[in-house]
């Protein structure tokens, strides 16, 4: 293969017949449209409308368009990408867990990274006419519970399994990484504060102060048994497909629906509940999560015990959701902070803030850490 085609210019027709060659044959791609899709602020991701030239040896009828991911254009995501590994994390996860796991996600066509530099592209199947959901807007208890049921597919095949802690990828130096957001944390949310002043409640406050009060304590804490945990599990990184029982109603709202779940770069080895509890925190607006959160959570833990996961009661399941309620409002203050600013980006960070406040409020989630 030639060098990693990291910018779209470089997506040349020569460059992505060498690419699919290996999954799909000896194709030749005669032309190629690429337009940008998506909100994602990490990285750049394109959808590829291909031609090919007629040939006998191709092994499959092959895709007319598919979604390459790129490293960010921006300087500073890209920065930010390459000292937390999460173009890493994406590429491998594809590589070598994926294929271990019961989640829906697209198909590969082909992956490459150079770890130092964080070059790397991703060619993946275009999943149209699925739509992703919206996470301003929220999501139906429908959307939710086929969210939650994905997340099981996620979670229960490695639950606790040993053979995690020897990706070094995945399981990363946990002394180093707890040190490291220790010291970083707090200068984040100093920055948050001041860079949000106007826009930022007392709910937010009150949240921020009692956990920063238990950073440690929070870092610090032993939170096994651990798992596969997509670290950002959201309305944004989610595709929904299915008839949809009314007009105008939201992606993935009735008959036949299922989710394929995107963005694996924040992938790690950690506490489950901590992916439930973001989810439901972000995902359902205030009145729609007060009401059906504690019947998701224990649909989530009845059908994890019924998918082989054994000595993890509802108590601790119940407990761990708790906890996992700083996850959100932790990711909404540090991504705000450390990518390309947006002013959709903007928005998204404060209604995260905001949901993920109030819903540790709500839980008392502080007498959790």
């Amino acid at each position: 293969m030639p060098s990693i085609a990291d910018t779209p210019d470089s997506l040349t027709p020569a460059w992505l017949s060498a690419a699919l060659a290996e999954t799909l044959g000896d194709v030749k791609v005669e032309s190629v449209d690429t337009a940008p899709v998506g909100t994602g602020q990490m990285c750049d991701t394109f959808r590829l409308i291909l031609t090919y030239a007629p040939g006998p040896d191709i092994r499959t009828d092959p895709p007319r368009s598919i979604i390459a991911k790129l490293p960010s254009a921006d300087p500073i995501s890209r920065a930010t990408a390459l000292s937390l590994g999460s173009y890493e994390n994406e590429v491998r996860f594809y590589q070598q867990l994926a294929p271990r796991l019961d989640v829906r996600t697209p198909r590969v066509y082909y992956a490459d990274i150079e770890v130092e530099t964080a070059s790397f592209v991703l060619l993946l199947e275009d999943l149209s006419p699925a739509q992703p959901g919206d996470q301003l807007a929220g999501c139906s208890h429908a959307d939710a519970v086929t969210a939650i049921d994905e997340l099981v597919g996620l979670h229960a095949p490695l639950w606790d399994d040993p053979s995690l802690k020897e990706l070094p990828w995945l399981h990363r130096d946990r002394s180093g990484q707890q040190l490291f957001y220790l010291g970083l944390l707090p200068q984040l949310w100093d920055g948050f504060r001041e860079r949000y002043a106007e826009s930022l409640g007392p709910e937010v406050h009150e949240a921020g102060d009692q956990l920063f009060a238990k950073l440690s304590d929070f870092i610090l804490g032993d939170t096994e048994p651990w798992t596969v945990v997509h670290g950002d599990y959201r309305l944004d990184n989610l595709l929904f497909a299915g008839s949809p029982a009314v007009s105008g109603s939201k992606p993935g709202e009735g008959t036949g629906a299922s989710v394929t779940v995107l963005d694996w770069q924040t992938v790690t080895h950690g506490p489950a509940l901590a992916d439930v509890a973001y989810f439901i925190g972000a995902g359902l607006l205030l009145d729609d999560r007060r009401a059906h959160e504690g019947g998701l959570v224990r649909l989530y833990h009845d059908r994890l015990v019924a998918a082989g996961v054994q000595g993890y009661g509802w108590d601790r399941c119940w407990h761990d959701y708790r906890r996992g309620t700083w996850s959100g409002l932790i990711m909404a203050i540090a991504a705000s902070m450390l990518v390309e600013r947006t002013e959709r980006g903007d928005e998204m960070f404060m209604v995260m803030a905001h949901r993920h406040a109030r819903h540790a409020l709500d839980l008392d989630a502080a007498t959790a850490i």
